[in-house]
């Protein structure tokens, strides 16, 4: 018998979603996540999904997949300390350092985990993190666990840091100070002003940690942020994930070999967590491979996300200030966002209502995600349906 208490909480708290319109309902897919979907027997223009260069689907990565399945089984069968590092574990991680410019990397089994491991193998209650006000949940739990002093600065705003940066060092307080930032902001698709972090670190002494989540294989021909700014020597901690442009899933952390050394030996997921499968690790290394042998795919998502913002904002849309093919329609209120939404559903195409608490609130967007696998068509239909729902509902 389930307790009173809890089922009191549980159907409490759910009417108070449901009320408020904050209740997300799952659509479980009947097809692979490309640029067209199923759900419910319908087909839907997908706009919702991180799988930035279509790899999720890519035949390439299926066959390694399979290979390593035939090779090495289903599972690693042990956390990577014990007997749970198979050869391809180091072969992956060896390409992603090869990738990310850097001596060394970890790979995890998401990259929430690896938030997780790494703010709070380096970090503790003696020292100060500096971050960003719209970092990542991941970014946030991780800085929390670490149990380190949090000093949260304004979105981008470098007087802000360098005077919080003055502060705490000036204080006396801190054995460190770390300043983390996503290096692409996945709501508005602004990128970090990593260059003057830099600077700013350089003058105090901080460590810098920049989550690439939304900039790997997007941003410095698919290298990610750190590249497109020509800093990789000067990041000490480049996280990751496999699971966007990547295609597969899991995440990584980049960076001088020592660093990754006391991942590996003090990072609490790789040490408890049961590492992750050979078909995705071998899938993960493939996909990295053909990002580094072409920039066909990178190239197509940048001339997609153009496409699909020019036309949206020719139809008098507000589509924020994104820098990357991250392309938000903002709309503003929570209610008609979500209504806006499930009409655009109605008419083909499928663009998730991102609202409150996830951004602030009257700044409720549909999120739309272009890949370098939708066509012209598929652009050209989607954007057609936004001018009729737009006009419909008043919103153009």
């Amino acid at each position: 018998m389930s307790s009173h208490m809890l089922e009191t909480f549980l159907n409490e708290s759910l009417e108070d979603l449901k009320g408020k319109g904050l209740y997300n309902v799952i659509d479980p897919l009947e097809s692979p996540n490309g640029p067209v979907i199923t759900i419910n027997g319908r087909q839907l223009i997908n706009l919702s999904s991180n799988n930035y260069l279509g790899l999720a689907t890519d035949e390439r990565l299926k066959a390694a997949a399979k290979q390593a399945i035939e090779q090495f089984g289903v599972g690693a069968g042990a956390v990577r300390t014990i007997n749970g590092t198979l050869k391809l574990h180091i072969e992956l991680e060896e390409k992603i350092a090869e990738f990310k410019q850097t001596e060394a990397a970890i790979f995890y089994q998401s990259g929430f985990n690896c938030n997780m491991a790494a703010i709070s193998a380096v970090m503790d209650a003696h020292d100060a993190i500096l971050s960003d006000e719209l970092n990542h949940a991941s970014i946030i739990d991780g800085c929390r666990l670490s149990k380190a002093k949090i000093i949260r600065y304004k979105h981008s705003d470098m007087e802000d840091l360098r005077a919080r940066a003055k502060e705490a060092m000036g204080s006396g307080h801190y054995n460190k100070i770390m300043i983390i930032t996503d290096g692409v902001f996945s709501m508005d698709g602004d990128i970090a002003l990593l260059p003057d972090i830099v600077k700013i670190a350089e003058e105090f002494d901080l460590i810098t940690y920049v989550d690439d989540a939304h900039g790997s294989g997007v941003l410095g021909e698919g290298a990610g942020t750190v590249k497109h700014f020509g800093l990789s020597e000067k990041i000490d901690f480049q996280i990751g994930t496999l699971s966007k442009a990547i295609g597969v899933v899991g995440g990584y952390v980049a960076g001088k070999k020592n660093l990754i050394d006391w991942l590996k030996v003090r990072s609490r997921p790789f040490l408890f967590s049961t590492s992750l499968t050979p078909a995705d690790v071998a899938a993960c290394k493939r996909s990295i491979e053909i990002l580094m042998e072409s920039t066909v795919l990178n190239r197509k998502l940048w001339e997609n996300g153009d496409y699909l913002k020019k036309g949206l904002k020719e139809l008098g849309f507000n589509i924020g200030n994104s820098e990357t093919p991250i392309t938000p329609c903002i709309i503003g209120d929570e209610a008609l966002t979500q209504q806006f939404s499930k009409k655009l559903n109605l008419e083909g195409v499928y663009a998730k209502a991102i609202v409150f608490p996830t951004v602030q609130k009257g700044a409720g967007r549909v999120r739309n995600m272009p890949t370098a696998a939708h066509t012209k068509e598929m652009l050209d239909q989607a954007i057609s349906i936004y001018d009729k729902v737009g006009k419909e509902m008043g919103v153009i």
